[in-house]
């Protein structure tokens, strides 16, 4: 790859953690917060984008954060207040600053009209009465108040007597060609210098040519700023600065302070006095490609003893800030791929051994046995940390959805607020990359179906704006992410009634709210009047729901009429491997989760039920679950074998509910290596994916909350629902799954 090309990359996944700093910003300032910080890290995100930018000829990237820039620095200044207003147009202006970027990096194009618009709108807003404009038009270089007046450059020059508790500070700054090559401005760098105290300005315009020898993209201006403010440092001044650091000539003497001359070619600096031609000196340097020569060094009367201590405390903070910064690297995601499934086959393989070992009867105290629990345990550890790569915070989804709320909220014509919990919440980068368009869809007709118009919730006495809310946690060794609205809820009359129409059930069919909710996952359901650029085409929450099947999750519905939805979404944490207990199930080897089991159990005669001539219910602690034989649920055997015979597993589904799974018997505990059965051979009902034992045979894990589901009051309402014992449910012989799974 092209070492420039390779830049501009990197500068594109910086420009999406810019955004999403910009944006997290920005609604912290929404919610109330205007902390300095805040306000300061939203303008040097934009601030990021412009520079880099502008190193790439971005023209009408930089153009528009330049606008944008300006307004929060206006913002930052205090000259503007950021009222609601205000915030609502920076959040506008930043979903068309994600536009111009994501433009630039696809070779896109943006609306011409709606961006133009925006930058309008941020112009006014920055100019707030129109003062501001005017200067900057009138100045035409963005200095705003300052005035400055060609003259000599003169160390030794006086300046006025400052009051006694103030500190002057006399700064220097000759900016280099690459400062304006990466879209950085004098002038904003020299507004910046007013915040911090009374400033005078002076330009050095004597390297400045004719015009004809002019060149537009190198750099002949210099100035000189006296800074004087209350408990001024050179600390502070030096911030200012951070951003330009290496592509400028900068020298900050504090006043009365004794300059030592620094070496150059050909220079002598006097500290006292005495004119030097920095500009000359900066141009031969580029000439010559070599760095400019350094600042001189000017060091003021400080005791031996404090300045060690100072040293000391530089070090010190120095220390604590590279402990407070994690270093980090970029890699490229497939090479953490293919590390993922040399480590998976790396379990898979000391499995084998452990097996083989065992066939030869070595006893569990023998140096061999014990090296290979060694190797186990180190296994284990090298999969956690390798899982723990790929493991990303699902934040890099959450953020996509305050733009896709806005949005749809102007649509509609409601107020709608989002609130966001548990972004930090880790899971495999597998899975947040198929949680974008689920999710999207989810939170699409949650406004679109669920809130109700600003007019309706004032009638139903609710507040005019509802509330989105979106959420994730970790619950049972999986993720479980929630999309909640305070809308009206599911209207279950008319959902039943809509599925009757469309032929989805039968009219007399007796369903249960719980089905009546599960409905709307039918493929071709909808229940909007009309087609629209939202919704309406039926072709969304049954995508939903096979998008989450897809990846080993389930989802639920939780809805109260007149007060809000709640759709559950439980999720792996992983598609690589898992802790499971391995059974024997008809002659089968099954795999069960570990997360989902509760305890195992010898059932008694006494304590089991018979409701009917294949329904049992065990009694376990005072209460009663139902005892479901997994060989008769999955199509192994026609006649359940009585359950003393066997070993009950007491599981509990994402939901709460709990049954007893009778197994033959129960071979052990083992971290199995996930892999997908429906990829390798075709979806199963009650099997979630396959994976490959110690002895080269393949095993199915089971899905808990599938095998749970009785069977359904009608057809149709969910498809993993199908009757048990038929074919369609009847699980394939481990025999005839093809050898690609053992990949």
């Amino acid at each position: 790859m092209d070492p420039l090309a390779a830049i501009k990359v990197t500068f594109f996944q910086e420009c999406e953690e810019q955004l999403a700093e910009l944006e997290a910003g920005l609604l912290a300032m929404e919610g109330g917060d205007h902390d300095p910080e805040i306000v300061n890290a939203v303008f040097r995100a934009v601030h990021s984008i412009k520079g880099g930018a502008g190193a790439f000829s971005l023209e009408e990237l930089v153009r528009f954060s330049h606008v944008f820039e300006t307004a929060l620095d206006r913002i930052r200044s205090g000259a503007i207040e950021a009222d609601q207003e205000a915030i609502k147009l920076l959040l506008r202006s930043a979903d068309v600053l994600a536009d111009h970027v994501r433009a630039a990096r696809d070779g896109g194009t943006v609306d011409v009209g709606r961006s133009q618009a925006m930058a309008e709108a941020l112009a006014a807003l920055a100019d707030g009465d129109g003062a501001g404009a005017a200067e900057e038009e009138d100045t035409g270089d963005g200095f705003g108040d300052f005035e400055f007046q060609p003259v000599a450059f003169d160390m030794g020059e006086t300046v006025a007597e400052p009051a006694p508790s103030a500190t002057t500070f006399k700064v220097r700054f000759y900016p280099q060609a690459a400062l304006y090559q990466k879209a950085n401005e004098s002038g904003l760098l020299l507004r910046e210098l007013t915040r911090l105290g009374e400033v005078s300005v002076e330009l050095d315009a004597s390297g400045l040519p004719m015009l004809a020898e002019l060149n537009p993209e190198d750099a002949y201006l210099g100035w000189t700023v006296s800074v004087t403010g209350e408990a001024l440092t050179e600390t502070a001044v030096r911030e200012v600065f951070e951003w330009v650091d290496g592509d400028c000539y900068l020298d900050i003497i504090k006043d009365g302070a004794d300059a030592q001359p620094a070496p150059g070619p050909d220079v002598s600096v006097d500290a006292m006095g005495g004119e030097v031609d920095v500009l000359a000196l900066i141009r031969a340097a580029q000439e010559a490609e070599i760095a400019p020569p350094p600042a001189p060094v000017l060091t003021a009367s400080v005791p031996e003893p404090a300045k060690q201590k100072e040293q000391a405390l530089d070090a010190k903070a120095q220390a604590t800030a590279r402990e407070a910064s994690p270093q980090t690297i970029r890699v490229d995601l497939e090479r953490v791929d293919r590390l993922i499934d040399l480590v998976g086959e790396l379990v898979i393989n000391q499995a084998m051994l452990a097996q083989r070992v065992a066939e030869c009867g070595l006893q569990r105290a023998s140096s061999v046995a014990v090296g290979l629990d060694d190797l186990e345990h180190l296994t284990r550890e090298i999969q956690d940390s390798v899982m723990a790569i790929r493991a990303q915070p699902v934040k890099s989804v959450f953020q996509r959805f305050p733009r896709l709320v806005r949005e749809i909220a102007a649509m509609t014509g409601k107020e709608v607020r989002l609130i966001m919990d548990g972004e930090n919440t880790e899971v495999d980068k597998t899975v947040i990359e198929r949680l974008s368009d689920p999710l999207t869809h989810m939170i699409r007709n949650a406004i679109d179906h669920g809130l109700e118009s600003p007019e309706d919730r004032v009638a139903a006495g609710k507040p005019r704006e509802g509330v989105v809310r979106l959420a994730a946690l970790h619950r049972s060794g999986r993720i479980v992410i929630e999309i909640s609205d305070d809308g009206r809820g599911i209207n279950r009359a008319r959902v039943k009634q809509i599925a009757v129409d469309k032929g989805l059930i039968a009219p007399e069919a007796n369903l249960s709210d719980e089905e009546i909710d599960n409905l709307i996952f039918m493929a071709g359901f909808s229940t909007a009047a009309t087609v629209s650029d939202i919704s309406g085409r039926g072709v969304g929450m049954d995508v939903v729901r096979r998008s989450i099947q897809s990846l080993g999750g389930r989802i639920n519905i939780s809805s109260r009429p007149g007060q809000g939805s709640t759709f559950t979404l439980s999720l792996p944490l992983t598609l690589a491997v898992l802790d499971g207990m391995v059974v024997t199930v008809a002659g089968q080897t099954l795999v069960a989760p570990l997360t989902a089991i509760i305890e195992s159990l010898q059932p008694k005669a006494a304590d089991v039920k018979s409701l009917g001539p294949n329904a049992h219910v065990i009694a376990i602690r005072d209460s009663h679950v139902p005892l479901i034989d997994i060989g008769r649920s999955l199509g192994y055997r026609t006649v359940t074998p009585p359950p003393t015979e066997g070993v009950a597993l007491l599981v509990e589904g994402e939901g709460g509910a709990r049954a007893a799974l009778m197994v033959d018997a129960i071979q052990g505990q083992r971290q199995v290596v996930i892999k997908s059965l429906e990829a390798n051979y075709r979806p199963v009902p009650g099997i979630a994916a396959a994976t490959i034992l110690g002895d080269g045979r393949v095993a199915l894990i089971l899905d808990i909350d599938a095998v749970m589901v009785p069977k359904p009051l009608s057809a149709g309402v969910a498809a993993s629902t199908t009757p048990s014992g038929t074919d369609a449910a009847r699980p394939a012989p481990t025999s005839d799954l093809p050898l690609a799974m053992a990949g």
